[in-house]
């Protein structure tokens, strides 16, 4: 298909009249200051609303100054140069970094919505915080220093995924002299190398998709991997790969639990393929980590992950090979002594450290009775 062919039939008319040059990047830069101070995760902006930030996981407006649409096109006459610009009027999207200070900057979207422009921007820090600010188990930094092998982050949209990892990647920082490389559609946090050399490398900016920045990833000569969201057969086979061949690779992808990854895996390949996947994923596979936020009681701790560990014990090797992956809880409700825990166990942590209400954690859990019944002491 040609370029000409996804663009607007008719261009976006960047019509900011009644405002003056400047006036959009102070608007802009004032909207991003306040999104930092009250430190939000999210800015978004529609025209005719105040502007509004996604603070602890809920919308709040920044003020009531609802913004008009000749200031909204100000803003991106302000803040892209003459090709974004172009590119925006002629797609009616455009996807950019803004580099706001030396230790932060946002992934930002400038889009049309119908007629008239919007704005979503995701504020990426260089403020990396630890497994105990977290509220992360410490046995992740035992899994983040394994020498090589696949290390896979499950969950849904917004479960605190690329937080864990991007914690685990900074315990190797300021751990271990290792080349880190990561390939991530956007950048969420910025990496100052400490102990390791990180280089970040950003989908559409520093390189064109995945696979083209996964088969140039052997040649970056790399000790550690991360591959963003393994969205398909090809990144998936490409990261097993790079983890058979001696890497650590990180990854995430979309499972409900730890133990039911294995079958999102396999949907991604064609079926005269498993047996050779399974294969893989039992010799080079060390852990799969599932995770939830879920509200606390603290008003002081917003949201707190439950986790859920499987690792790749002798045990859990002979169950994948032996295509038993269904029968995998079972031993991760038996692997306590060796680093495991269950989503169930889990919750009931979170619970009876008062960290979370047990109404949050029934409702959080796929098997309830279950979990009212552990809590009740009965096991």
């Amino acid at each position: 298909m040609s370029h000409a062919r996804n663009e607007l039939l008719t261009p976006v008319p960047l019509d900011g009249k009644g405002t003056q040059p400047g006036e959009g990047r102070k608007a802009w830069n004032s909207w991003l200051a306040a999104t930092i101070k009250i430190e939000a995760s999210d800015l978004i902006v529609k025209t005719g609303l105040p502007p509004r930030v996604r603070h602890r996981g809920a919308l709040r407006d920044l003020g009531s100054t609802q913004i008009t649409e000749q200031l909204m096109f100000q803003v991106a006459k302000d803040i892209l140069d003459p090709q974004q610009l172009d590119h925006f009027r002629r797609n009616g999207s455009m996807d950019f970094a803004f580099d706001f200070d030396q230790g932060r900057r946002f992934r930002v979207n400038l889009f049309m919505a119908r007629g008239r422009p919007a704005v979503a921007a995701r504020l990426i820090t260089s403020r990396i915080k630890t497994f105990e600010e977290l509220g992360l188990r410490t046995s992740l930094g035992d899994i983040a220093m394994m020498a090589q092998g696949l290390i896979l982050f499950s969950g849904v949209t917004g479960s605190g995924k690329s937080t864990s990892i991007a914690a685990m990647i900074q315990y190797v920082n300021e751990r271990k002299k290792v080349h880190i490389v990561t390939i991530e559609d956007p950048i969420e946090y910025i990496f100052t190398d400490v102990k390791a050399t990180i280089n970040q490398r950003e989908i559409g900016i520093d390189c064109t998709n995945f696979n083209d920045a996964l088969r140039a990833l052997v040649r970056e000569n790399p000790d550690i991997c991360l591959v963003g969201e393994m969205r398909d057969y090809e990144t998936f086979e490409a990261a097993v790969r790079a983890a058979e061949t001696g890497h650590l690779v990180f990854g995430t992808i979309h499972a409900s639990s730890a133990w039911q990854t294995f079958g999102r895996i396999y949907d991604l390949f064609p079926e005269n393929e498993r047996d050779q996947i399974r294969k893989l994923l039992a010799y080079n596979l060390r852990a799969i980590i599932y995770q939830k936020l879920l509200p606390t009681l603290k008003p002081e701790i917003a949201r707190a992950p439950a986790l859920e560990i499987l690792l790749n014990t002798p045990a859990v090797q002979k169950y994948i090979l032996d295509g038993r992956e269904g029968d995998l809880l079972e031993i991760l409700k038996g692997g306590k002594d060796e680093g495991m825990i269950d989503f169930t166990s889990a919750l009931v942590e979170l619970v009876e450290s008062e960290m979370v209400h047990q109404k949050v954690a029934i409702e959080a859990t796929p098997r309830p009775e279950e979990l009212k019944m552990r809590l009740k002491g009965i096991t």
